[in-house]
């Protein structure tokens, strides 16, 4: 039989492309009728590790792709809004949730996969609605994935006559390690587990595979589609490498468990294929389901040791920032105004070392070009403004119950300091952009005028310091000293304007070296109005 290799070649990558098109576009339909509770959904279902299991299971399935939340939880981690242990739970149910596009795969719809496409078209261009849209978006990608299955099913039907195809299954039918060797690196090239299940099922379909065959290569899918969790973690936090190393030993784990019992494994799917009367694309389906589903049942109750072997194999301090309020306690709300305002302050305190810590990664960074410490910043300044959000809220309604006139005065000027917290962590935002902006434009700035940055942001540090301990220990003479403080930043940063100046009328700097320098010093300076407005709520100016 003479083969056509260039329509094979041209059916199988242009039905592969259109596949992972109709992939990604149902889920990011999915995610747009889904709206901003995808993230929501990781981050309140993690309280316990099953919680975590489920909200795996529940966002893989509106994103259509296990990469996908496991790239998610991955930055969740490394922004401190997800532990890593709850990161397990969640990486294991998003392995069961990516089992509903084989079983999606294994319904028999591809005849209608035009009309389908034609449908979601309509949806798209004739309609305005944007949850009608987003429907169009679901409809238009899932009639995409059956055209493109279509399509390779096609290019890979004369795959049966080729001896090399044909040598190449019996060899990974008489060695399992190979076919999941081939089934990782296939995944690892196409970037999607899905797709290469896909092709599997239509392989399985035309019996140019065998079972025998098939499922090793289906086992080391499930292992190549964890690359995308690890690119996710490369130059991010320790916590968030190991959130994705798990996602890979775990995969790994499952295939050794289910290798050493192949055999039986391969009968046992046998058997459920004439059970229940399957055809081969539904059988492929089961088989990944099950595998799934009895690998995250074996190694659920394994989790704590799971974590255990991560955090040995991947050493290193966890500097990830903790996002969450630790003393919001509703409880106190009802039962004492006093104590939940305690409780706020508390958090408060918190929330304000952590605005110290991000201007002091800004100075690192101003002083390295480390892109660590503007890494850290970014995060400083996220887990400022979540916790904004927290407090205010937290403040808010604990006005809604009646307030003594002291507390109602406590309670206004918690609001006015976290206001001024968020706002000396958008000025402490600027000045790392102002760094971003210098080395990517590679501006030059003397070596006097570095030195004038440094003085004057240690300054800033300690002011804001004092202005903390000041509201902390509600110590009035501190207070007064931030005042003080805060004229030696207003009178340096006159000076050091006009220092600046002279330098760029001399030519030791030029013009954009002038507009950083000037803008890092303005942004100081409002801190230092910020850090005066914490040290008044203390000396009870501010509502005067």
């Amino acid at each position: 039989m003479d083969l056509d290799v260039q329509l094979l070649i041209f059916q199988f990558v242009g039905g592969l492309g259109i596949f992972l098109f109709g992939i990604k576009y149902m889920g990011d339909g999915l995610q747009n009728a889904a709206g901003d509770r995808l993230r929501e959904i990781l981050e309140r279902s993690t309280s316990n590790p099953f919680m975590g299991v489920l909200s795996g299971i529940v966002v893989t399935i509106l994103i259509q792709s296990s990469s996908g939340t496991t790239a998610l939880t991955v930055g969740l981690v490394n922004a401190g809004f997800m532990t890593f242990r709850q990161a397990i739970g969640v990486i294991m149910g998003a392995n069961i949730g990516t089992t509903v596009t084989a079983f999606i795969i294994g319904i028999k719809v591809g005849d209608y996969a035009l009309p389908i496409i034609g449908l979601g078209a309509i949806l798209l261009f004739f309609f305005k609605n944007k949850s009608l849209q987003a429907y169009g978006q679901i409809i238009f990608g899932f009639g995409a994935l059956f055209l493109g299955l279509s399509f390779m099913s096609d290019g890979m039907k004369p795959l049966r006559s080729l001896d090399l195809f044909v040598d190449l299954t019996v060899s990974m039918s008489d060695n399992p390690i190979l076919g999941v060797i081939v089934g990782t690196v296939f995944t690892v090239i196409v970037q999607s587990s899905s797709a290469t299940i896909g092709i599997l099922q239509e392989l399985f379909g035309q019996d140019a595979i065998s079972l025998q065959a098939a499922l090793p290569v289906l086992f080391g899918d499930n292992i190549g589609t964890t690359i995308t969790a690890v690119l996710a973690a490369i130059g991010t936090s320790i916590a968030a490498r190991r959130a994705a190393f798990v996602h890979v030993l775990f995969n790994i784990i499952g295939t050794v468990i289910f290798l050493l019992g192949i055999k039986l494994y391969t009968n046992f799917i046998a058997y459920i294929q004439a059970s229940l009367n399957l055809d081969a694309e539904m059988t492929i389906a089961f088989a990944h389901g099950i595998f799934n589903v009895s690998n995250t049942v074996i190694q659920f109750p394994f989790i704590a040791a799971l974590a255990w072997l991560v955090t040995k194999i991947i050493r290193g301090e966890d500097t990830t920032i903790d996002y969450k309020p630790q003393n919001l306690n509703p409880m106190f709300i009802e039962k004492s105004s006093s104590i939940a305002l305690g409780q706020a302050k508390k958090e408060i305190i918190r929330m304000a070392n952590l605005s110290i810590k991000g201007l002091q990664e800004a100075l690192s960074y101003l002083n390295t070009n480390s892109k660590k410490h503007a890494d850290m910043a970014f995060q400083v300044e996220e887990a400022i403004n979540n916790l904004d959000r927290k407090i205010t809220k937290y403040l808010i309604d604990v006005s809604a119950n009646p307030l003594s006139a002291d507390e109602t005065n406590d309670h206004a000027n918690l609001i006015d300091s976290v206001r001024d917290l968020e706002r000396i962590g958008d000025h402490m935002e600027n000045i790392v952009e102002l760094i971003d902006y210098r080395i990517a434009n590679r501006v030059t700035l003397s070596d006097e005028a570095i030195k004038e940055l440094n003085e004057m942001t240690e300054l800033t540090i300690h002011t804001l310091m004092d202005a903390i301990t000041s509201l902390e220990n509600e110590d009035e003479e501190l207070a007064k000293t931030v005042l003080s403080q805060e004229e030696r930043i207003d009178k340096m940063e006159r000076v050091l304007r006009r220092k600046h100046i002279s330098r760029l009328n001399e030519g030791r700097c030029d013009g954009d070296a002038g507009i950083i320098f000037v803008d890092y010093v303005s942004n100081l300076e409002r801190i230092g109005d910020h850090a005066v407005n914490i040290a008044e709520s203390v000396l009870g100016l501010r509502h005067q």
